[in-house]
């Protein structure tokens, strides 16, 4: 009886929990029914809330050397003036281009069995059949325990995903060996869903080509995000109450 209360109280409590964390949501979603979702507004990317700026190990600097007779620019990478990204707040095309496509099959097996007996013999067997043991039961035999164990495992993985697309991306700092931290946002809104692309990583100014672009395949600590929020993704994402119970549930 008490843990049937236990469980109900569990439950009760669990209910609960979903109305309040769906609470603000669902005001949130009264409030736009009818209007499209609204894009976020254009933000420096240093003064999120989450924005850390990138440390990474930078091998020893070096001392730049001038000649003043000499018409090429210390630390220009061309005779001309270099058009590609290079500074704070210079802007740079990413080509993201994903194409992933991984099959795993993993298959497990396993098997035990343990039989032991345990009985008495000789003149005090016969005496314990004949003083203690009832009819039929010999001390010869007094235990005898048998276990077999078994186990089977599978498991697949078959995934597939494939990206194009371009994004203009924010040079936000300039690390002390050259390399570029880089990141960009991008939102489109079609109707009543919005889809926005996120990119973010570290890049060499050498890998950027002449028409100032880059692959995403040569960002280094990439950071790509691809997602939508308005009516369709609501109705394809689980309500919270089921959220939570698919987490607190144990079986």
């Amino acid at each position: 009886m008490l843990k049937t209360t236990i469980s109900h109280r569990n439950l009760l409590a669990s209910a609960a929990l979903a109305v309040l964390l769906g609470g603000c949501g669902t005001a949130d979603q009264l409030a736009q029914v009818g209007k499209q979702p609204p894009l976020n507004a254009i933000q420096d990317p240093t003064t999120q809330p989450g924005y850390r700026p990138v440390q990474m190990p930078m091998p020893e600097p070096q001392q730049a050397h001038y000649n003043p007779n000499s018409l090429w620019q210390s630390g220009s990478r061309a005779f001309f003036k270099d058009q590609r990204a290079s500074r704070v707040g210079d802007i740079l095309t990413v080509v993201v281009t994903i194409d992933d496509q991984a099959q795993l099959s993993n298959s497990t097996e396993r098997s035990r069995s343990d039989s032991s007996g345990a009985g008495v013999g000789g003149a005090l067997g016969t005496a314990i059949d004949t003083v203690f043991l009832p009819a039929g039961v010999a001390a010869s035999d007094l235990g005898n325990v048998n276990s077999n164990s078994d186990f089977q495992g599978q498991g697949s993985v078959d995934r597939e995903e494939q990206l194009e697309t371009t994004i203009a991306a924010v040079v936000t700092q300039v690390l002390p060996n050259g390399n570029l931290v880089i990141e960009g946002r991008q939102e489109v809104r079609v109707n009543f869903e919005v889809r926005e692309l996120i990119v973010a990583g570290i890049v060499r100014p050498e890998d950027i080509t002449s028409n100032n672009r880059i692959a995403s395949e040569q960002i280094a600590e990439a950071r790509i995000g691809y997602g939508g929020r308005g009516q369709i993704t609501t109705v394809q994402q689980p309500r919270v109450g089921n959220q939570v119970l698919d987490i607190l549930m144990p079986f």
